[in-house]
């Protein structure tokens, strides 16, 4: 009897652990908006919508971006930087505000349907020495009164994107563990997040694992297999990217909150700037993280328990992005930073092939190139102006454009220079060096591009016009009574 009761109670135990976990895994995006050729943010809704992604990650609070989100039915997490932790840790005045300014003013009918906020980006990352370390806690603390304070602490969840560095393990995936000045962190933070609802949310890289390391197999970082599996006990490990979830699992596991639910806040494959970012690779992995998501096999530490969301990274180049870590930086996007598809990729939301963004309100047809009539000898510090204010990180090794000779490299610098500055006609001068041509010098996977115009320039026309229009519109309408009486 008490072994039958013992095993009804573990029977019921299984099922409860499975009820908590387990939900059918959604596929968002990451929209990071660093790029001087920025689509209206209305357009990228659009975009999204088409589409059919249902849920965005964003990096800020950009008030341009969620009232174009109003209305949209996607769910968003919007994030907080890490420069804004230290105010919201030391004042709940300053927490009140922020989310008086970013969340409450939303959250209206036919508004922005907020569900995430994310207390910074990658704050317990190595190479920030500690920086944020001792703010995350107290931020979420304040912000967590704030929100309970609107009404809203049941429904909006505070999160904590972590990077995968935050854990480690010395062979296999099962030893994972926090890194041992976060763990008591760790612990309080889990714990926080565990009381509230939230997940844990983890950035999950296996291109960074190849680009770092010669010795890393190339088959483990996607997943159509490998000839060189971890062996972990029963378990066995064909991806990276099982590795490396299951890891943080130990890690959990450790501090006492195995069942935590775990989200993806990013995860995604660059399309150039290293050997191993092309657009075949990142098909190849994307594809394939989709399909092994929905399929709902989880890991093997998880079976049939996938992460709770997986949001890609990203939804479109930024080419103002740092490249300290590498040029891939600037890369990331399934988009193109115009909203054209790199390549054909289906996102499991029964939607098929990715559709392309519409009514782009591109530049004028025109590029920037070498003066084919004059010497260009005296070119080389042309170049680097250009290149030190516009993306030419296509040239460069793992570049599609590496391969297009020394005046096509011209060219191509003097182009973006020439696109970034709003094809102004001076900035295709170079001292006589450059020439606007009205005939595309694209060459094979290499494109010239046709930058986008600024949207914010024409809104701020248009409300000058318009003010100029009504102030003359009731002077004529004052003198004319002033003429009647």
């Amino acid at each position: 009897m008490a072994a039958s009761n013992l095993a009804k109670a573990l029977f019921w135990g299984f099922f409860l652990e499975r009820c908590l976990l387990f939900v059918d895994s959604a596929i968002g995006v990451n929209w990071g908006t660093l790029s001087s050729h920025k689509l209206p943010p209305s357009v990228v809704v659009d975009l999204m919508r088409e589409n059919k992604i249902g849920k965005v990650k964003l990096f800020d609070a950009d008030p341009e971006v969620l009232w174009a989100l109003r209305g949209s039915g996607i769910e968003v997490m919007v994030g907080i930087p890490n420069d804004l932790l230290a105010a919201l840790a030391s004042s709940i005045a300053a927490s009140d505000q922020w989310v008086g300014q970013n969340v409450s003013r939303y959250l209206v009918k036919g508004g922005v349907d907020i569900r995430y906020v994310a207390v910074g980006n990658e704050p317990f990352l190595t190479n920030y020495q500690g920086r944020y370390q001792s703010l995350v806690l107290p931020a979420m603390l304040n912000l967590q009164q704030s929100l309970a304070r609107a009404n809203l602490a049941g429904y909006i969840k505070l999160v904590v994107p972590c990077n995968a560095d935050a854990y480690q393990s010395a062979s296999v995936p099962s030893q994972g563990v926090f890194r041992p000045e976060l763990t008591q962190i760790m612990t309080q933070l889990v714990s926080f997040l565990n009381s509230n609802g939230s997940p844990f949310v983890v950035n999950i890289y296996p291109f960074l694992s190849l680009y770092q390391s010669a010795d890393f197999p190339q088959d483990y970082a996607f997943f159509e297999g490998s000839s060189h599996p971890v062996v972990d006990g029963q378990n066995v490990y064909y991806n990276a990217f099982d590795g490396n979830f299951d890891t943080l699992v130990a890690a959990l596991s450790k501090i006492g909150y195995g069942q935590m639910p775990v989200a993806v806040g990013e995860v995604g494959w660059p399309t150039e700037g290293a050997p191993s970012a092309n657009l075949s690779a990142a098909r190849a992995f994307n594809q394939g993280l989709i399909s092994h998501v929905l399929s709902n096999k989880g890991t093997p530490s998880r079976p049939g328990i996938p992460p709770v969301d997986i949001y890609l990274f990203s939804l479109l180049d930024e080419e103002q992005k740092n490249i300290l870590p590498g040029n891939f930086e600037r890369h990331w996007g399934i988009y193109s930073f115009d909203g054209q598809a790199k390549y054909p990729l289906n996102l499991g939301l029964g939607n098929g092939w990715l559709k392309n963004a519409r009514n782009v309100p591109y530049l004028p047809s025109r590029w920037c190139i070498a003066n084919p009539s004059q010497d260009l000898t005296g070119v080389t510090n042309h170049m680097k102006l250009a290149c030190s204010f516009a993306d030419c990180t296509t040239l460069y090794y793992g570049g599609s454009c590496n391969t297009i000779g020394e005046k096509g490299n011209i060219s191509y610098a003097f182009n973006s220079y020439y696109q970034l500055q709003k094809q102004e006609s001076k900035s295709c001068d170079f001292d006589g060096l450059g020439i606007v041509t009205f005939l595309d010098p694209s060459v094979g996977d290499c494109r010239f591009l046709v930058g986008i115009s600024d949207s914010s320039g024409c809104c701020l026309g248009c409300g000058i016009l318009c003010a100029l229009w009504f102030v003359s519109l009731w002077v004529i309408i004052y003198l004319r009574v002033v003429d009647s009486l």
